[in-house]
């Protein structure tokens, strides 16, 4: 046999795994995001109640908050909190810490940092990775405040590494502090603590003072959680706490808004978030029904579901 085409087919064979290899990895789907639905938006019904009845609609991640796990507390336990997601099959994909003052320079934030620590400590015991704090604030700060952040935020990561847990960020977009999505990536990027990443409210980015562009900034893998709401079709000037809406049946461009979050990489949970008392106060299982509806149509047409 020719000595060139022997070698060529020792080539071939060579070559040929790590080709396959590449088709195999080429054709592999792309991890999709999934719906999750945040206690805030069945606050009435309870710990208990607001999980089981989304779970007969057939939710399966889930949002834990403070408030409504203190109330359970009050006459149960951590391990019975745990028990009653596992029965139910949930995942509990994060939670929700209620701590403020954390972030600017204030003279509650010694007390804020203890409580930052309470609220690790216990979601930790329930067997959560990740917890999150928002960037509320109401008083004047100055631009020296922010140079104070990055310490602030890289403190408050060391307190979340002590209980292996991830520490998410929320801007909010009525704070006085940090109300946008690029103020709040530059605090985190400064901070440079691997505990620590900028969360994601579509509620308070489109509702706020962002710009769709601002999505393309974001690196690859920057974005730790998604917060999914609508914006309702009203004046800005009117929108409030608890104006947002399911996703779907307001204004947002939220197809476009899912497509950037996935090119930048997220492919982790949708967690709906609302505060209407239509929903807080409805029955759990018919409110979670309606949120999968219409919140998997939106996920759809983004192709991220």
């Amino acid at each position: 046999m020719d000595q060139s085409m022997n070698t060529l087919s020792r080539r071939t064979i060579c070559l040929a795994p790590v080709a396959l290899t590449g088709t195999v990895l080429a054709a592999a789907p792309k991890k999709k995001m999934t719906l999750a639905m945040h206690q805030n938006t069945s606050a009435g019904a309870g710990y208990r109640k607001s999980l089981e009845g989304w779970s007969r609609a057939g939710i399966k991640d889930v949002e834990i908050t403070n408030n409504l796990l203190d109330e359970f507390l009050k006459t149960d336990d951590l391990p019975a909190a745990r028990r009653v997601l596992t029965d139910l099959g949930l995942t509990a994909v994060q939670g929700a810490a209620g701590v403020t003052g954390l972030w600017e320079p204030n003279p509650n934030r010694a007390a804020a940092i203890e409580n930052l620590k309470k609220r690790c400590e216990m979601f930790a015991a329930l067997g959560l990775k990740n917890v999150y704090t928002t960037t509320v604030a109401t008083r004047k700060v100055t631009e020296d405040d922010y140079k104070a952040c990055p310490d602030n935020m890289h403190e408050a990561g060391e307190i979340a590494k002590q209980f292996d847990v991830s520490l998410r960020i929320e801007f909010v977009r009525t704070s006085t502090f940090i109300s946008t999505l690029p103020t709040l990536v530059k605090m985190t990027r400064a901070a440079a603590h691997p505990n620590l990443m900028p969360m994601l409210d579509c509620y308070h980015f489109w509702s706020g003072l962002n710009k769709l562009e601002d999505l393309d900034a974001l690196k690859p893998g920057e974005i730790g959680h998604v917060h999914f709401q609508d914006v309702p079709d009203m004046p800005r000037e009117l929108l409030d706490l608890t104006t947002r809406v399911i996703p779907g049946d307001g204004v947002s461009p939220l197809t476009r808004i899912l497509q950037k979050v996935a090119e930048k990489g997220y492919a982790g949970p949708l967690s709906v978030e609302l505060f209407l008392p239509k929903f807080t106060q409805s029955d759990p299982f018919e409110v979670a029904q309606e949120i999968r509806q219409k919140g998997e149509a939106v996920m759809r047409r983004a192709g991220v579901l």
